[in-house]
């Protein structure tokens, strides 16, 4: 059995060898000139179209996955950051006799809370560009080997096929000269042998003829029916292929552009949880700074209030009176429809049309949404006062952060 198998691995190594020589030779002979070529210009236009979508697709395909590199990095960047400020967050900062324990505790509550809806969104962000782009990518780009190598071995088969064809043509061509040579045998056959048996040599030869004929004929419809099949499933599969790229490229971009839309905006939302948080940490500060001058006026203003002689009723009201008018906070004095003012703490830059500009200090007028389900959390509707004051128009407004505002 081994002495079988390496007859025929031999064989079939000499077969395979002989092939590549009969095209190498085919080949020589069409690029001198002296065989002609069987060309297809619509197909050659179709590997030409395949060639340039197969070089996109790496690109994207590189490209897709260096994003998702990006991403990976910017995930991991983030989160030592974050992790770094949750470890500096420490209660004993400000004071931890002098601060409420129990508020101090809510905000570091919440501080860990933001930090791990952080990590789930780049998480989450991240496999979900895995699921919807890149795996769909990669098994759009497993496509071309196979494709690419059945073209070769197509361009392969077209030279077998013109071999086979060139090999035939010769053969019908030489067909009439060895009839003639044959009808005239040579003088030493005809000395040689006598008259019955010059018959029998002249039959062998035209069989030996006819003999090579068909097999050539047999080796150009074997070649031919080879090229064909092949030529005809890619026919098929190439412009199919080429059309499919469209799609492709709708779903992916679509895929990444809302991914990124969605995961920007919920972590937009949780950047405002922590400018929100390090807010209620600022005032946590200022409060500890102000309360021992807060101690310190209320003893001076309570040994002044034991030496200083007593008011009269009309004095007092007109005290009250003049409080109520500085401040101008009071409810009675806000315009028809407002529910009431807050001032900003930080600036705001507006992102959009309907959103107001704020700067720190700027008092605005709230006021409530003409339809309710139009309020997004965290979110107030107002008018700047200053606009309020100078036109007495409540028109003007706009949508602003509600965490950037201290109610008054």
């Amino acid at each position: 059995m081994a002495e079988i198998g390496k007859g025929v691995n031999a064989g079939k190594l000499a077969s395979n060898v002989q092939k590549r020589i009969t095209r190498a030779q085919e080949k020589m002979m069409q690029k001198l000139g002296k065989a002609d070529e069987t060309k297809d210009t619509a197909f050659e236009e179709e590997v030409t179209n395949f060639n340039k979508q197969m070089l996109e697709g790496t690109k994207l395909q590189r490209d897709l996955k260096t994003y998702l590199a990006a991403v990976k990095t910017m995930h991991e960047c983030s989160k030592r950051l974050q992790d770094c400020l949750a470890d500096m967050y420490e209660p004993d900062w400000f004071g931890k006799e002098e601060m409420d324990a129990l508020a101090e505790e809510m905000i570091e509550k919440e501080m860990d809370n933001n930090l791990e809806d952080t990590d789930v969104l780049w998480t989450d962000f991240h496999q979900k560009l895995v699921d919807s782009a890149v795996i769909n990518m990669d098994n759009y780009m497993a496509q071309f080997p196979d494709i690419k190598a059945r073209i070769a071995k197509r361009e392969r088969k077209l030279v077998d096929f013109d071999s086979a064809r060139h090999h035939f043509a010769s053969i019908q061509k030489s067909k009439k000269k060895d009839e003639a040579k044959i009808a005239k045998p040579l003088a030493l056959m005809e000395k040689a042998a006598p008259g019955w048996a010059q018959g029998i040599i002249t039959a062998h030869q035209i069989a030996q003829t006819n003999l090579t004929r068909n097999q050539a004929e047999e080796d150009l419809g074997r070649a031919q029916k080879v090229f064909e099949e092949i030529n005809y499933d890619l026919q098929e599969e190439l412009p199919a292929l080429w059309n499919s790229r469209i799609g492709l490229y709708v779903t992916t971009f679509q895929s990444v552009a809302g991914l990124e839309e969605k995961f920007h905006r919920d972590m937009g939302k949780l950047n405002l949880n922590l400018v929100d948080i390090m807010t209620k940490l600022e005032e946590q500060r200022q409060a500890n700074e102000a309360a021992p001058n807060h101690n310190a006026m209320a003893e001076s203003e309570s040994d002044t209030t034991t030496e200083a002689p007593k008011t009269d009723a009309a004095a007092t009201t007109l005290s009250n009176a003049a409080t109520t008018v500085t401040n101008g906070s009071s409810d009675a004095e806000l315009p028809s429809g407002v529910l009431y003012k807050v001032k900003a703490l930080h600036d705001y830059a507006a992102t959009d049309s309907d959103e107001l500009d704020l700067k720190s200090g700027d008092i605005v007028l709230v006021l409530p949404f003409d339809n309710p389900d139009e309020q997004d959390d965290g979110w107030l509707l107002g008018v700047k006062e200053s606009n309020w004051l100078q036109n007495k128009d409540l028109t003007a407004k706009g949508v602003f952060p509600e965490n950037f505002t201290q109610r008054l």
